[in-house]
């Protein structure tokens, strides 16, 4: 096979949660760009629109699913509406996440279980859903978006985002293990210090801690969006059919420090 069509995605289909704003867009429309149809799952219906038209300007078809990834049912379903829509699923990015910034001794059980539940309990579902289609289609590529926090301690306000952020390592490598047999490849991508809408005030309103951070990166600066593309179309090709339960980071090389 050519080194072209080794990254060539064109007919596939890719489920991307939280796919509609930050990492997950930026993921969706290098999906896009190498010919993947996408759909996007995501819960604000006005924000999915506005990136469902920055996907379809890459020409391909791509839809919007409103699903809350913490009901089991709602995963089900929008699993069940990405192969109506599109024939099949081909690529599952498990990207959507959330955060809980507060002292572990402050944290009520619930709100341990509302990060665990959409970090690490959704992929779980959301992997075991498309399980069944991506075998009887011969195989398929689960994505899974940890965090360097999957390496590290999260601090005093991040322990249920580390913890659930470390599981999701643990699981994309048992999945690996459980499905290589079904020509699956589940392998799980660690981001470092991104620019997004979320962090953009990070530099003027916290210039110490940019300063800080910057510091330890090698690189000596923080990653854009589009710098994730590359690691998840190869991670979504041909290229990586002989690469399950990696754990890749793209940290500017700040893990390494």
């Amino acid at each position: 096979m050519s080194v072209d069509r080794l990254f060539d995605l064109s007919g596939r289909v890719a489920l991307v949660t939280g796919g509609n704003g930050g990492l997950g867009l930026a993921m969706a429309r290098g999906l896009a760009q190498a010919g993947a149809n996408i759909a996007i799952a995501a819960r604000n219906q006005d924000k999915t629109a506005s990136a469902l038209a920055k996907i379809q300007a890459e020409g391909v078809k791509a839809e919007g699913i409103q699903a809350d990834v913490t009901q089991e049912a709602e995963i089900q379903r929008m699993v069940t509406q990405t192969v109506a829509g599109f024939g099949r699923v081909d690529i599952l990015v498990n990207n959507a996440g959330i955060t809980m910034r507060k002292e572990p001794q402050d944290l009520s059980a619930d709100e341990w279980d509302q990060v665990v539940d959409v970090n690490l309990r959704a992929a779980f579902l959301a992997s075991r859903a498309v399980y069944p289609h991506m075998k009887s289609q011969g195989g398929g590529k689960i994505i899974s978006i940890g965090s360097m926090f999957s390496i590290f301690g999260g601090g005093g306000s991040g322990a249920p985002y580390s913890s659930s952020k470390g599981g999701l390592v643990q699981l994309s490598k048992s999945l690996a293990v459980a499905w290589a047999r079904d020509n699956i490849q589940c392998n799980a991508i660690l981001p470092g210090w991104f620019m997004t809408d979320l962090t953009a005030a990070v530099p003027t309103d916290q210039p110490d801690r940019y300063d800080l951070i910057c510091r330890r990166i090698p690189t000596g600066r923080w990653g854009q969006p589009e710098e994730l593309q590359g690691i998840t179309v190869f991670l979504a090709s041909h290229a990586s059919d002989y690469v399950t339960g990696a754990v890749i980071t793209v940290d500017g090389g700040y893990s390494v420090m």
